[in-house]
C-alpha cells in the first residue's frame, strides 16, 4: 500500500481530513467510516445532511490538532492503560451484562430503568452516527487507543458519553432523594461521597473519550447532551429546589408511558410492534456501511421485550402471583404461621453458603436459557423468513437498507455468517474474551490510529467492507511498512472476505433481542419464584 498526504478537505473532491491510500493491486481506494471524498457524501446524504455533516467535519478537523497536542502532552502507560480498560464501563455490553442480575436479585424496578434508558441513548445516538456520517478524530494527527470495535462506527456523538451520563443521573436521582427524604436512608456524607463516585465515573468515561483520541470535544459534547435529555425527559425526578423553583425536574415520560403499557389491552403489543419496526425502518441510511445500524436494531428489540413483557405479566394476572412473598433461600427471613408475619433470623455460615450457591445456579441457568433461545429462535428464522421474503416480494416491493443483501439474492443465510459474522449463537453480552482480542502480546495497550493498526505496523482489529468492490474499509494507517510487513498484509487482504449483511437478519435481531428481554426480565424472574429460588432477598414490612 501507498501512503499519500490527503488533499485540502475544503476540496469537493478531497476525502475528509485524513490519510488516504491506495492498493498497488487494484487500486482500490480504502477510507475509514466517514472519510470518503466530500462528493461521496454530497451526492448521497440530502443536502441539509450534507451541510451539517461539513460544519461537524470542520470541528473534527480542528480539534484532532488540539487533541494531538494533549495527548504528547498528558500521555503515560499508566494512563493509556486506565483510560482504554475504564471505557468499557461505559458501554452498552457493559450495562446489558450487569442489568440481568439486578432483575434476578430483587432491583427489577433500577433494572429495567437502566435498561430504558440505556436502550434509548444507543438507538438515538446510533440514529444520530447514521444520520450525520461523522469521523472519529483524524489518525494522525491523533492516536486512537481502544480494545474495542468502536473505531468502525461514525464518532457523532459519542454513545460513551451518552450512556454513562444517563446512567450517572440515574443514580444521581436515586441517592439524591434517598439522602433528602423525610425518614433519610443514607447519611449527607454518604450521598457526598456517592456523588463524588459518580461525578469520577463520567468524568473518566466522557474525558477518556478524548484522551484515547476516540471522540471529538463536539462528539463528546453532544453525547453528553443527549445523555442529559434522555434521562430528564424519562425520568420523574421531583427536581432540586432552589429559590422557590426547581432545577432538574423530569418530565415524566417513562411514567405516562408505563401506566400505558400495565394498563392497557392487546392493542399494547401492536403499538409498541408498529413503533419498534417504523423506528427501523426510518433509521437513517449510511453513506458507509457502518454497524450502527445494528446497534439501534439490537437495543430497541430489547426495549419492545422488555415493554411487552410488563405488559403480558399485568394484563394475564402473573404480576400478582409473581410478587407473592418469596425470597431466595439463605436470605435470613422465615414466614411464622402463628403470627403470620416474616421475620429475621441470624444466619449462619450454612445460610450464606445457600444464598451463594442459590445466587449461582440462577446465574447459570438465566446465561443457558438466553444461549439456547439464540440458537434455537436464530437458526429457525433464518430458515424461515428468506423464502417468506422472496414470496412476498412478488406481490410487494419490500424495503431494503443499503449494504443489505435482498432475499431475492440468495436462498438461505449462510452458515458462515450465522456462526462467525452475524448473530452469534453465543450473546455478545457474555462474550466478553471478544473485546480484548486487540491487546497486544507485550502487555501494552493497543493503538488503533487510522485502521487498526498497533505501534508495531500489525493489523488489529475487524475490517468492513462493503459489497462496492472498489470501496473497502480499514482505520487509517499511523506507521510506514516493512517490505515484509506489506507483503503480509496484501496477503491477508487477499484471505480477507467481504463482510456482507442480509435482510433477514434484520427481523431476526429483533426477535431474538427482545425474546431475550423477555426471558431476563419476565419470565425467567416469574419462573424462579415459582420454583421457590425467589429473586429478592429481603421482604418489605
Amino acid at each position: 500500500m501507498v501512503f499519500s498526504p490527503s488533499p485540502s478537505p475544503l476540496s469537493s473532491r478531497a476525502p475528509s481530513p485524513a490519510p488516504s491510500f491506495s492498493d498497488e493491486k487494484d487500486g482500490a481506494a480504502i477510507y475509514e467510516v466517514g472519510t470518503q471524498p466530500m462528493e461521496a457524501y454530497q451526492t448521497t446524504l440530502a443536502p441539509w445532511r450534507a451541510a451539517v455533516r461539513s460544519r461537524i467535519v470542520a470541528r473534527v478537523a480542528e480539534e484532532s490538532k488540539t487533541i494531538a497536542r494533549l495527548q504528547s502532552v498528558i500521555r503515560t502507560p499508566w494512563l493509556d492503560s486506565y483510560f482504554v480498560y475504564t471505557s468499557s464501563l461505559g458501554t452498552h455490553t457493559f450495562f446489558m451484562t450487569m442489568l440481568p442480575g439486578l432483575v434476578f436479585f430483587g432491583y427489577a424496578d433500577i433494572g429495567l430503568e437502566l435498561t430504558i434508558i440505556l436502550a434509548l441513548g444507543v438507538y438515538l445516538a446510533s440514529f444520530f452516527k447514521d444520520l450525520f456520517c461523522s469521523p472519529r478524530p483524524f489518525a494522525p494527527p491523533v492516536t486512537r487507543l481502544t480494545i474495542g470495535t468502536h473505531h468502525l462506527e461514525y464518532g457523532f456523538p459519542s454513545t460513551h458519553s451518552t450512556n454513562s451520563v444517563s446512567i450517572a443521573l440515574i443514580f444521581f436521582a436515586k441517592v439524591y432523594l434517598a439522602a433528602h427524604a423525610e425518614e433519610p436512608s443514607i447519611s449527607m456524607q454518604t450521598f457526598w461521597m456517592l456523588l463524588a463516585g459518580l461525578l469520577f465515573y463520567t468524568f473518566s468515561i466522557v474525558f477518556g473519550r478524548i484522551y484515547t483520541a476516540m471522540h471529538s470535544f463536539t462528539d463528546c459534547v453532544m453525547g453528553v447532551s443527549l445523555g442529559t435529555f434522555i434521562w430528564w425527559a424519562w425520568s420523574s425526578f421531583p427536581g432540586i429546589p432552589l429559590g422557590g423553583i426547581m432545577l432538574a425536574r423530569g418530565l415524566g415520560v417513562g411514567k405516562v408511558v408505563d401506566d400505558w403499557v400495565t394498563s392497557g389491552g392487546l392493542e399494547v403489543p401492536v403499538i409498541l410492534s408498529s413503533i419498534l419496526l417504523l423506528a427501523v425502518n426510518q433509521h437513517p441510511q449510511p453513506a458507509d456501511d457502518c454497524p450502527c445500524f445494528e446497534d439501534a436494531i439490537a437495543f430497541g428489540s430489547v426495549m419492545l421485550g422488555l415493554f411487552i413483557g410488563k405488559w403480558g405479566v399485568s394484563y394475564w394476572g402473573i404480576d400478582q402471583y409473581h410478587r407473592a412473598a418469596v425470597v431466595q433461600p439463605g436470605s435470613g427471613w422465615i414466614y411464622d404461621n402463628a403470627t403470620e408475619e416474616w421475620m429475621v433470623v441470624e444466619r449462619g455460615v450454612h445460610d450464606i453458603t445457600l444464598w451463594w450457591s442459590v445466587a449461582v445456579l440462577k446465574m447459570v441457568i438465566g446465561i443457558s436459557v438466553i444461549i439456547i433461545w439464540r440458537i434455537l429462535a436464530k437458526s429457525l428464522l433464518h430458515i424461515t423468513l428468506p423464502p417468506m421474503y422472496r414470496f412476498l416480494a412478488k406481490a410487494f416491493e419490500l424495503p431494503n437498507r443499503r449494504f443489505y443483501t435482498p432475499a431475492t439474492d440468495y436462498k438461505n443465510v449462510p452458515s458462515e455468517f450465522a456462526n462467525g459474522n452475524g448473530l452469534r449463537a453465543i450473546p455478545s453480552v457474555i462474550d466478553l474474551s471478544g473485546m480484548l482480542e486487540q491487546e497486544n502480546g507485550g502487555g501494552d495497550v493497543g493503538y488503533v490510529s487510522g485502521v487498526g493498526y498497533n505501534h508495531a505496523g500489525k493489523r488489529m482489529g475487524q475490517t468492513l467492507k462493503p459489497r462496492n468492490e472498489k470501496v473497502r474499509f480499514a482505520s487509517g494507517l499511523s506507521k510506514s511498512y516493512t517490505p515484509q510487513e506489506e507483503e503480509k498484509d496484501q496477503r491477508d487482504d487477499e484471505k480477507e472476505e467481504e463482510v456482507k449483511h442480509y435482510d433477514a437478519d434484520v427481523l431476526t435481531k429483533v426477535v431474538v433481542y427482545a425474546g431475550i428481554a423477555l426471558l431476563a426480565t419476565q419470565v425467567l424472574p416469574v419462573m424462579f419464584d415459582m420454583v421457590g429460588l425467589g429473586v429478592r432477598s429481603w421482604i418489605e414490612v
